[in-house]
């Protein structure tokens, strides 16, 4: 079954149940997969991580952990909006351009004569196949669940207003009946160690993020440019706090104490 988490969020939540003893590897396997052949990581090697060349999945997480990793957080972040990445900038462009990354840390991992503090993966998407590339990653600065949440709750009846006043429901009615009915969302598988209020922060810029992306979807040419770009600028502070929302949620990190 598809699962509506993009990949990192699924690697981030399902790894480090893993890497923290809460799950076998063959779930890990099924729920990060999910609709994707393969997934495999590369370039560990090139860090001095060990291994040579590409990996299976768990083969790669297996080597980060005997290095001493015990935490993957996501990043989704865009041009303008890094959220979720702390650099250096060849991590940071390759995250931006895949639109996703995970950032793989560890306090044992800091301690290692040579190792990076942080070792981010980018998904590389060939067909059915999905390569976690290995890359040097800095230190991140997180929104913490409490602050990604009020940003959250505030933005989406902002952003409700906003459309009301453009006429949302003129040239997208099932954004209107969203925003109406934002208690209904798809709830979200979660491994042991995920603290329930992330899966529901989640489960919410989720839902956030698909009434941006709906509402800004080819209309054929139904509105003017002028309304296109008010609709594009109601729309920006809604999925700026939806992507700081997954972020904090799958980022443990900043994560409440169980």
């Amino acid at each position: 079954m598809t699962s509506p988490l993009p990949a990192a969020a699924r690697l981030a939540w399902w790894g480090t149940s893993w890497l923290r003893g809460h799950v076998a590897a063959d779930l890990v396997v099924d729920a990060v997969i999910d609709d994707q052949a393969t997934h495999a990581v590369a370039g560990l090697g090139a860090m001095g991580l060990g291994g040579d060349g590409t990996e299976t999945l768990v083969g790669g997480l297996a080597r980060l952990r005997v290095e001493g990793a015990d935490t993957i957080g996501a990043a989704f972040g865009v041009e303008g909006d890094p959220v979720g990445l702390g650099g250096p900038p060849a991590f940071n462009a390759a995250a931006l351009e895949a639109g996703e990354a995970v950032v793989v840390t560890g306090a044992a991992m800091r301690a290692l004569p040579g190792a990076p503090a942080s070792v981010g993966l980018v998904p590389w998407v060939v067909g059915a196949a999905t390569t976690w590339v290995a890359e040097p990653a800095g230190r991140r600065q997180l929104p913490d669940v409490g602050e990604a949440d009020r940003a959250l709750r505030a933005a989406l009846p902002q952003t409700a207003d906003l459309l009301a006043a453009l006429e949302v429901a003129r040239w997208r009615p099932e954004v209107a009946d969203r925003l109406m009915d934002l208690r209904h969302r798809d709830g979200l598988d979660a491994p042991p160690g995920v603290p329930a209020r992330c899966v529901e922060l989640a489960a919410r810029g989720l839902q956030a993020l698909e009434i941006a992306d709906l509402a800004l979807e080819d209309d054929g040419g139904a509105i003017t440019a002028a309304e296109a770009q008010a609709r594009a600028q109601a729309l920006r502070p809604l999925a700026r706090a939806g992507r700081r929302a997954l972020v904090a949620a799958c980022s443990p990190e900043v994560w409440p104490p169980a």
